[in-house]
């Protein structure tokens, strides 16, 4: 690129108080983004015009048709495609001087260390919450601050957890604000809706809160959740609390598994949906609801390795970790996407 590298920041750097010291602050920085959907897309091209150094993207979802109205990098052409391949080639398009790392995985127990262990903060545009306190709890064992976004429907917040304070403690981090959350009562974007323009909202702040991080602005959101309501135009933002819960350890992950792996093998197969919709349509196995698993854990053939299956691969998720509990010994799956898809 000819010309002074600086001059596309300009309007960046004559902001009172940034100067080329924060430019160069953004430049030598290295930021991983888990998740490239709603909020991963905005906040990654905010962060790579901006010029972020390194910034790592990790995704092992492809781009489906549902995905364009909110997933903003992503065109008609690139449905079926692997979303961290198609954000990277845009995201380098958009600013060739930027580095731009993409890692098509899931994050998991076994891999998260070594996927954060390089980067200087974290942001996470994740919508399970398996992954959002893997996220927080792996930051929190390495000393990583960690910004944290949400949406459903026309609501939406953002936080940053574990940042570093002045007096050498750290902000609250996820499980201080939410220490249990019931993923299976929580529908996803596709369940429950969400408004397309929250999530450029949400995301764009979540990039604005690692711009203010990494060029050591005072007034970032660690200690604060900031929340909107796009239909009423409303924000607030609480202060929070820190509480005295250590964490010590991850969370092994809940395996996945796809349908076309389960047919082509034997498992203990596990219906953890009411008894309607088991009636309504099912893919054979026990039929024990979720609410009724703690009790009936009895019924469960745990010699061989077991495969929850909800509508989604929510509820499945949760069902796992409760067997996984009870039978540590017995590999425990939930089915990939659930069985919806499967009555189209």
């Amino acid at each position: 690129m000819s010309g002074d590298p600086f001059e596309r920041y300009q309007c960046q750097i004559v902001l009172p108080g940034f100067g080329l010291s924060s430019q160069e602050l953004l430049k030598n920085a290295k930021v991983l983004i888990v998740g490239m959907g709603g909020l991963g897309c905005p906040s990654s091209q905010y962060l790579v015009s901006s010029g972020i150094g390194t910034i790592g993207i990790v995704d092992d979802d492809i781009v489906s048709l549902s995905n364009l109205h909110r997933q903003i990098l992503y065109t008609p052409d690139d449905i079926g495609s692997f979303k961290v391949e198609a954000a990277a080639k845009r995201l380098q398009q958009q600013n060739p001087s930027v580095s731009v790392i993409p890692y098509c995985q899931r994050v998991t127990s076994d891999n998260v260390m070594d996927l954060i262990s390089n980067f200087d903060l974290i942001i996470e545009g994740t919508d399970n919450f398996e992954t959002k306190y893997l996220l927080n709890d792996a930051c929190v064992l390495s000393g990583k601050p960690l910004v944290y976004g949400a949406i459903y429907q026309h609501e939406g917040q953002v936080s940053i957890w574990n940042a570093m304070l002045k007096d050498g403690s750290f902000s609250p981090n996820y499980r201080d604000v939410f220490p249990h959350v019931d993923e299976s009562q929580v529908p996803n974007c596709r369940e429950g809706g969400v408004i397309p323009t929250l999530a450029g909202i949400v995301g764009c702040m979540q990039a604005n809160e690692a711009i203010k991080y990494l060029t050591r602005s005072e007034d970032i959101l660690a200690g604060k959740l900031w929340m909107i309501n796009v239909m009423s135009g409303k924000t607030q933002t609480i202060k929070l609390r820190k509480t005295s819960t250590p964490i010590t350890a991850l969370s092994p992950t809940i395996a996945s598994i796809t349908f076309e792996e389960l047919e082509n093998s034997r498992y203990e197969l596990i219906d953890v949906r009411t008894e309607q919709e088991h009636q309504n349509f099912h893919i054979g196995g026990k039929n024990i609801p979720l609410d009724d698993l703690g009790n009936k854990l009895g019924l469960i053939n745990s010699s061989i390795p077991i495969v929850c299956y909800c509508a989604t691969g929510k509820r499945s998720v949760s069902a796992a970790g409760v067997i996984k509990k009870a039978f540590p010994g017995t590999k425990v799956f939930s089915l990939k996407d659930g069985i919806n898809k499967l009555q189209n």
